[in-house]
C-alpha cells in the first residue's frame, strides 16, 4: 500500500487522469484544491512543488511528482496493475500509447483550449480551426488503430484518454464540431468505462455528471472551478 499520497487538483482538470487511477486502485490519498479562479497554480506555494505551475502534482514518499503521464506511471509501477510490468511483452506498445497520449493527443488539447499560450490574438480562430482538425484526425487514427488497451481490462491508458475524450466537446470552442459517435472503437470504450464503479465515484467527486466520457455536460463540482 502506499501511501501519504496528496493530489493538488482542480475539478476536470488533467489531474481528474490521477484521481481515476487512484481510485481505480483502491489507494487511500488527499485531494488538495488548487483554486483556478485565484490561479493557485501559479502561488509560491505551488510552484516549489511545481515550477511550471501545472495541474496535477500529486505528493509521494519519493517526493512531488507532476507530469500527468510520470504520475500515472510511477503509481503502476510501484503497485504492480493497470500497466505491464517491466519485462513483459506488452509493455513496449502501452508505453508507445501513453507517450502518444502525453506527447500528441494531450498537447493538441491543451493548444485548443489555450491559444493565447502560443499564439497572438489576431490568429488564434486559424489555430483553432486547424488544431480542431488536428484533434479529429488524432481520433480517427487511434479509433482505426483500436488498440487493445481500449477493450482490455483496467489501465493507466484507459485513465488518461477517458478526460481526452471529453474534454475537447465541453472546452473547444462551442458548437458541436467533434461527435464521439463517429469513432465507434472510442465511443463504446467511453459508455463502457464511464459505468466501473471506481470511475462513477471518481466523477461524482468532482461533479461530472452520469455520463461524462461518452455525453458530456459541463461539471458542477462541489468545490473549486474547472477554468
Amino acid at each position: 500500500m502506499i501511501e501519504n499520497l496528496r493530489l493538488h487538483y482542480a475539478p476536470d482538470n488533467a489531474s481528474l487522469c490521477v484521481r481515476l487511477a487512484l481510485t481505480e486502485m483502491g489507494l487511500p490519498f488527499e485531494t488538495i484544491l488548487v483554486d483556478r479562479r485565484a490561479r493557485g497554480q501559479k502561488a509560491p506555494e505551488y510552484l516549489r512543488l511545481n515550477p511550471n505551475g501545472l495541474i496535477p502534482t500529486l505528493e509521494t514518499p519519493d517526493g512531488p511528482i507532476y507530469e500527468t503521464a510520470a504520475i500515472l506511471l510511477w503509481l503502476a509501477d510501484r503497485r504492480g496493475d493497470l500497466f505491464p510490468a517491466e519485462g513483459a511483452k506488452e509493455r513496449g506498445d502501452a508505453l508507445k500509447w501513453l507517450f502518444w497520449l502525453s506527447n500528441t493527443l494531450h498537447p493538441a488539447e491543451r493548444m485548443l483550449f489555450y491559444p493565447d499560450q502560443y499564439i497572438a490574438a489576431e490568429f488564434q480562430d486559424a489555430l483553432s480551426l486547424r488544431t480542431r482538425a488536428r484533434i479529429a484526425a488524432l481520433f480517427a487514427l487511434l479509433d482505426a488503430e483500436n488498440p487493445d488497451f481500449l477493450s482490455g481490462p483496467a489501465s493507466i491508458l484507459q485513465c488518461y484518454l477517458a478526460p481526452l475524450l471529453r474534454w475537447p466537446r465541453l472546452y473547444g470552442g462551442g458548437g458541436n464540431w467533434l461527435n464521439l459517435s463517429d469513432y465507434p472503437s472510442l465511443s463504446h470504450f467511453a459508455k463502457t468505462f464511464e459505468t466501473r464503479p471506481s470511475v462513477l465515484r471518481a466523477a461524482a467527486a468532482e461533479g461530472l455528471g452520469p455520463t461524462p466520457f461518452s455525453d458530456p455536460i459541463l461539471p458542477d463540482p462541489p468545490e473549486g472551478s474547472a477554468l
